[in-house]
């Protein structure tokens, strides 16, 4: 149904270069300029950057023998099938781009201990001292602390009624599946989970497959959010603007928004982890992975009735800007911490993007590992949110703990990479009005707490992407 609803986007052709190392990265994601609308523009002056139509993600356990011969016949194997993929489809949103991601569990059951000497580690370092360490805030804390943490909940975290607690994950992997055509995601999804001896199926089980989507509307057509919340009659549907990027209505992957090229990578920015420059992660980042359901009819009809209102919950109060005709795509002022506490005292309230805009980019004037110069404000995290009718998943090998539902829901599957998940659990503090030496005097699930009364948070899991070269079985080369 999703491929009769929405043209590609216009990309221009992609250069015929290898993969990059970086897994994270959207190879050939254009930018364009939009109005305020977010629709394409001569007179448009906010770059937008276009995202793939369909993302896909696969969570899974193992299914191998935690011993060495059987790990590094599964890295072969794997890998041979993701290499199978890649010349198939190009690494960009017209063929699919393949991220493949691994939790605490693999390294913690199935590395216990480096047995071989190399250019990385010393024989018998065990787990987990051969992760990337994040410098700075082992230093903060005065003890050693890995870049890969658990995942945790946030003071505003809260399930749906009767859902229970936040569930923790504990998926051995996961990868994600993003391109234009649902036809390109499902033959890798074949390829990487599939039962033939050439595919990579017998090396997992698979814990859940989460679908969704996001824009169609950046070239004036009526977006995916509008048209597939409307024909699965989702309450509150009706008032997605047509041409909207995601559910609120908000264009969500403003180019000043994301982290530029490689800034998200472990080594990019000096100090931050202890991968540069010959680290085994060189090139890798961390990611955030979480589902939240979004409550469209206190979006749109009880909270934030009106533009204006909407407007200040998502970027920070004060702001009233014209009214725009379909979605809306505004370039955030920013908010150093200092002026989103007088935004509290002055309104008492806050905005969403104000609240984090200053813990989540360059505090000042930084030049990269690689040389290259971003001023202050360069935003760091590079985020993959889209959009699901998934409730919570498509699909779950446990239907009781993960409440499924063959009923469709407004929800959201978040992702976001960035060098350490420490930064990821201080720009989501910030969300909270937690910050290091403040807490906003305003309850994290107020309406006046930007937009965090609209969402309910069911699943969370951190995961370390290794650079391209190590994403298949990552250390288990090092085993004896």
């Amino acid at each position: 149904m999703i491929d009769t609803m929405a043209k590609p986007p216009n990309r221009p052709a992609a250069a015929d270069s290898p993969p990059i190392q970086e897994q994270y990265i959207l190879q050939n994601e254009q930018v364009v300029m939009v109005d305020g609308t977010g629709v394409k523009s001569s007179k448009g002056s906010i770059a937008v950057r276009v995202p793939a139509l369909h993302d896909h993600i696969i969570t899974a356990r193992l299914n191998v023998p935690a011993n060495a011969k059987a790990l590094q016949e599964a890295q072969h194997h794997f890998e041979a099938a993701l290499l199978d993929l890649e010349r198939q489809f190009p690494p960009t949103p017209t063929g699919v781009a393949t991220t493949v991601a691994w939790g605490l569990p693999y390294f913690h059951h199935y590395i216990p201990a480096l047995g071989k000497t190399s250019d990385f580690f010393k024989a018998g370092t065990r787990y987990p001292a051969y992760l990337p360490v994040d410098l700075q805030t082992s230093k903060t804390e005065g003890h050693t602390v890995y870049a890969l943490q658990e995942a945790r909940t946030f003071p505003s975290d809260q399930p749906p009624p009767g859902f229970g607690a936040v569930r923790l994950e504990q998926n051995d992997m996961a990868v994600l599946l993003r391109s234009d055509s649902i036809a390109n995601i499902k033959a890798a999804q074949n390829a990487l989970f599939g039962s033939g001896s050439n595919q990579g199926g017998s090396l997992f089980k698979v814990t859940s497959i989460r679908q969704g989507f996001s824009g169609g509307g950046f070239y004036g057509q009526q977006g995916l959010p509008s048209k597939l919340a409307l024909a699965a009659n989702i309450p509150g549907a009706q008032w997605i603007p047509r041409q909207a990027q995601g559910f609120l209505g908000f264009a969500t992957t403003l180019d000043s928004n994301m982290g530029p090229g490689n800034i998200g990578s472990l080594e990019t920015l000096p100090g931050l982890t202890d991968q540069w420059p010959h680290g085994y992660f060189k090139q890798g980042t961390t990611m955030g992975l979480s589902h939240l359901f979004q409550d469209l009819v206190t979006w749109y009809e009880q909270n934030y009735p009106k533009y204006a209102d909407r407007v200040q919950a998502m970027l920070q109060p004060g702001l009233s800007p014209a009214p725009a005709p379909g979605t809306y795509a505004l370039q955030p002022p920013g908010q150093s911490e200092a002026q989103v506490a007088q935004g509290v005292r002055k309104y008492h309230a806050y905005g969403h993007s104000g609240s984090m805009s200053e813990v989540d980019s360059t505090t000042s004037p930084t030049t990269s590992n690689y040389g290259k110069a971003y001023p202050t404000g360069t935003t760091i995290p590079v985020r993959g949110d889209f959009d699901t009718l998934d409730n919570p998943f498509h699909y779950t090998s446990d239907p009781t703990a993960d409440h499924y539902s063959k009923k469709p829901a407004a929800g959201l599957h978040f992702i976001q990479f960035q060098p350490t998940i420490a930064i990821f659990n201080r720009v989501r503090l910030s969300m909270d009005g937690y910050y290091p030496d403040r807490t906003l005097p305003i309850a994290p699930r107020s309406p006046h707490a930007g937009i965090n009364s609209v969402l309910h948070t069911t699943h969370r899991q951190n995961y370390l992407v290794p650079p391209r070269r190590h994403r298949s079985f990552p250390l288990a080369e090092f085993l004896v």
